[in-house]
């Protein structure tokens, strides 16, 4: 008596991509989504800025109160000669902007100050 060998008939394929391997289509689905999902923290390009000035990371607080004092006597200076050349109600307007610089360059005079008693 011949004993018939009992071999399984391999199972029709369900895999709707015909010879492709399904694994290596899994992994490819994988890093397309991980691409548009989840995207790399490690970005080595920053997005552009939409400012047209900045002021870099990193500079000392006193440094930028110096420069933020210079600026508001620059200010100062060009909106007292503006003013002068001005009659009436324009003239008030600008001498009274011209005190508003003053002010603030009193405040960051005392900010400096206090900067400069700390170090």
């Amino acid at each position: 008596m011949t004993k018939e060998s009992q071999t399984s008939p391999k199972p029709a394929s369900t895999f709707p991509y015909g010879d492709y391997a399904p694994e290596k289509l899994q992994e490819a689905a994988d890093r397309a989504l991980d691409h548009y999902l989840k995207p790399d923290d490690s970005e080595s390009d920053p997005k552009p800025s939409v400012q047209l000035f900045t002021v870099a990371d990193g500079i000392d607080t006193e440094v930028l109160l110096a420069n933020l004092s210079e600026t508001l006597a620059s200010a100062n200076a060009m909106l007292n000669d503006l003013a002068f050349d001005q009659d009436g109600s324009r003239r008030h307007v600008a001498l009274g902007v011209a005190q508003m610089i003053e002010l603030g360059m009193l405040l960051a005079n005392k900010c400096l100050d206090r900067v400069e008693l700390r170090t």
